[in-house]
């Protein structure tokens, strides 16, 4: 064994779920030009069409963006008329975004989506199943052994 066998590409784990993730987001970015969105903006549509409403907060927290990232995403949701903007009646100093009616609408074009991003990855459920256990595993592993702040 070569001392520097772990600095081969072919022995990483980190290359090939950049590429893969590459890959996929080229994948649904071109599914989704039909329907006018970004696949960034399609995963925050995914949010209100799961919440219906939320704050900025919420939606960085759970799509784990920073707000300065989300920001400009949820402006151009919201010129396309898909979500809106309204102060709480709780607290004005907290924006409430809303899924609108055509954002509503916008889900039902979009249902074919999932499916024909499956056809190709073309894996089974089960292992889908398995690969999403593992990423999410991986993922909240490297989120606890962060460094606090980051």
């Amino acid at each position: 064994m070569d001392k520097y066998d772990s600095l081969k590409i072919k022995n990483q784990l980190c290359f090939p779920l950049y590429l893969t993730a590459k890959e996929m987001t080229g994948v649904y970015n071109r599914k989704l030009k039909n329907l006018d969105l970004t696949y960034t903006q399609y995963i925050v549509m995914m949010y209100f069409w799961e919440k219906g409403s939320s704050n900025l907060k919420e939606l960085s927290k759970t799509l784990m963006l920073d707000s300065s990232t989300l920001t400009p995403i949820v402006k151009k949701l919201e010129a396309k008329g898909f979500i809106q903007k309204q102060r709480s009646e709780k607290d004005e100093r907290n924006l409430v975004l809303t899924l609108t009616k055509k954002g509503e609408q916008l889900k039902e074009e979009a249902l074919d989506i999932p499916f024909e991003v499956g056809r190709c990855v073309d894996v089974t459920n089960e292992e889908m199943k398995q690969l999403r256990a593992i990423t999410a595993k991986i993922l909240m592993n490297i989120r606890n052994s962060a460094p606090q702040g980051k």
